[in-house]
């Protein structure tokens, strides 16, 4: 039996004992260390605001169908960062002790396919715990990078870096997609980046990352385009990345770029956009907006940028920031059997994390 965190109900939550399935031939079992919490996404099932419990995703139609729930009550095996290690293989894909990055929700072990399971084995000069960002969430950050390329350079993109070097940077919202994405950016040679957000506590430990810090209620779209000029009547910043889920922060975000300016776009935002006023800047000075989802690489990069490359270029730059970023990212490593209360209480405002990871490390419990 292991062990599973369930979403009972709204703000009930649960871990529930459930039974594994035999290893198959050509699979293998994988014993969760680490399971790393996305609490953007995952708070939306514990508030009931994801829209998946209120619409249907059509793939076909690429709509959301309202009135049928796509997921009901219980919700189990929300999460997409876990690392384990493979305690029994029966396939040649993957060898017995080998540390591996995967997406398969809050557990404590898991049956894997090979075939249908994507898995990405850690190097041994990776600290395991930052293993989590190899499989999904590094990867997403890294595809907003590649956005910028391909909205600079279109297929002829080489490097993950090609749309911020030597340019601009802003990324609004010091969440772990921001602050991963800033050290992306800062990693690509960007001229500068700079960190917005309204949270102290963020911005303190961005520039613990060592990145620059704004305030977002100082307007710092003023402070920057007096100071980013590119020509008469053109300032501001050449790129921008929106990684905060409010509407407020998308609007923000426009009123940063320059004229003909792009913003990538890495947030969910579970209540819409009213608050995006799209008659002012978006509309004056000729802006984009590019979404950046994992789901899909830029048009014309998918056969040189799939998302094993993706991984690749995060465990490079856990290589290059690995300590610090386990020093000031990961804010909380709580024991998987406090997870559920630990979530509780992240839903309800009770504490604020802003990477924490389920450890079954016993001597890394309450961390």
């Amino acid at each position: 039996m292991i062990k599973t965190l369930s979403i009972e109900a709204p703000g009930r939550v649960a871990l529930v004992e459930e039974k594994l399935p035999d290893v198959p031939e050509g699979g293998f079992l994988v014993a969760t260390t680490y399971s790393g919490v996305s609490a953007g996404t995952e708070l939306t099932y514990v508030k009931g605001t994801n829209p998946y419990l209120t619409s249907t995703w059509d793939q076909a139609l690429g709509l959301f169908t309202e009135g049928t729930p796509a997921v009901e009550y219980p919700v189990r095996g929300i999460g997409y960062m876990q690392v384990g290690q493979v305690v029994e293989t029966r396939t040649r894909a993957v060898r017995e002790g080998a540390p591996v990055a995967m997406c398969y929700g809050h557990r404590t072990a898991y049956v894997a396919d090979p075939m249908k399971d994507r898995f990405v084995e850690l190097p041994d000069d990776l600290d395991p715990l930052l293993g989590i960002y190899v499989a999904h969430m590094g990867p997403i950050c890294a595809n907003g990078l590649l956005h910028a390329a391909h909205d600079l350079h279109g297929s002829a993109v080489r490097q993950l870096g090609d749309g911020v070097r030597g340019r601009r940077v802003v990324v609004v919202g010091a969440g772990v997609v921001g602050l991963l994405t800033a050290c992306f950016a800062r990693s690509g040679g960007a001229a500068e980046v700079v960190v917005v957000d309204e949270t102290p506590a963020r911005l303190t430990v961005a520039e613990a990352l060592g990145m620059e810090v704004m305030a977002a209620g100082d307007d710092p779209a003023v402070e920057l385009k007096r100071r980013w000029r590119h020509a008469p009547n053109d300032r501001g910043a050449d790129v921008v990345f929106q990684c905060r889920g409010q509407p407020r922060a998308l609007a923000l975000g426009l009123r940063l770029l320059r004229p003909q300016g792009t913003l990538i776009d890495l947030a969910f935002y579970t209540d819409g956009a009213q608050e995006v006023r799209l008659g002012e800047e978006f509309h004056h000075n000729g802006l984009t907006v590019r979404c950046a989802q994992i789901g899909r690489v830029p048009r014309g990069l998918s056969h040189a940028w799939d998302r094993e490359r993706l991984s690749y270029e995060t465990i490079t730059l856990l290589r290059e920031h690995g300590e610090t970023l386990r020093d000031h990212l990961v804010t909380d490593v709580v024991a998987f059997t406090d997870a559920p209360g630990f979530l509780a209480d992240l839903a309800a405002r009770r504490r604020h994390t802003i990477q924490a990871v389920f450890s079954n490390h016993v001597e890394e419990e309450g961390g």
